[in-house]
């Protein structure tokens, strides 16, 4: 077997077993982990129109049904 042929096999072994640790070595790895400190959601919502309404419905009900005098 002349140099040339035993270099190829050489290369030809070292490329076979180099690719599947490259394709190893790709896989995509995802964990999921929770949070060490609690999730927050802050809800400023101002309501102020929606307690008028009930107010203003109630008001109008009061003053159908109730006698002021």
């Amino acid at each position: 077997m002349d140099h040339a042929t035993r270099r190829r096999r050489l290369l030809f072994l070292l490329a076979s077993a180099a690719i599947p640790a490259v394709l190893a070595g790709c896989t995509p790895t995802v964990q999921v982990v929770a949070p060490k400190e609690p999730i927050t959601i802050n809800l400023n919502i101002k309501l102020d129109a929606d307690v008028r309404l009930h107010i203003e419905e109630k008001a109008k009900e009061d003053v159908g049904t109730k006698p002021i005098f």
